[in-house]
């Protein structure tokens, strides 16, 4: 299967970034994170921000034309120009509460020697994405993402993430080739 440009997208701790790697990883293609575009390289991380021209130009010039790609993350608010390439979109969901364990996982292995501002920067980063049910907050929320996802010119998928990522890959791969059947 050739051809695909795929996006998956969801709330912090859906499992954006491992599915794309590991649906990239079948499709024999390459994966990208949104992040990596949204932020300059920075240590710690995620201090800086690009400027939507600056993230379109980069991406442009690493993968969108290009013909197979997996994109993860969140872009929905600087998707114009990007968004019309995308063959197929995945929207991933999941519980709170499992989300947030998931996040928690994450920022403790990655904080192990954190500085207190650190410290304080993560607990503040898991508040916020506690919020994503939340409509009237600022940034990523389901309502966006929901309102978002209806405007796409593409097939929509949406899953949710709580099974085994190579079962959630099989049900893409099936979308993606309705000629394919799952293991």
């Amino acid at each position: 299967m050739t051809g695909h440009r795929v996006h998956i997208f969801g709330a912090s701790g859906a499992g954006t970034s491992t599915l794309g790697r590991a649906l990239a990883t079948a499709l024999a293609s390459q994966h990208f994170d949104t992040d990596d575009f949204y932020w300059h390289p920075s240590d710690p991380p995620f201090r800086a921000k690009r400027t939507i021209e600056e993230r379109r130009a980069l991406m442009e010039t690493v993968f969108l034309p290009r013909r197979d790609w997996v994109l993860s993350g969140s872009m929905d608010s600087w998707s114009e120009g990007i968004d019309h390439r995308f063959t197929f979109a995945v929207f991933l969901d999941l519980d709170t509460e499992t989300r947030l364990a998931r996040l928690q996982r994450r920022e403790s292995l990655r904080l192990r020697e954190a500085t207190n501002a650190e410290a304080e920067e993560a607990a503040a980063f898991l508040e916020w994405a506690a919020s994503y049910d939340d409509a009237l907050l600022p940034g990523r929320n389901r309502a966006r993402h929901e309102t978002w996802a209806s405007q796409l010119d593409c097939p929509v998928m949406r899953l949710n993430s709580a099974p085994p990522v190579d079962e959630l890959v099989s049900r893409i791969l099936a979308a993606l080739d309705p000629g394919r059947r799952l293991p």
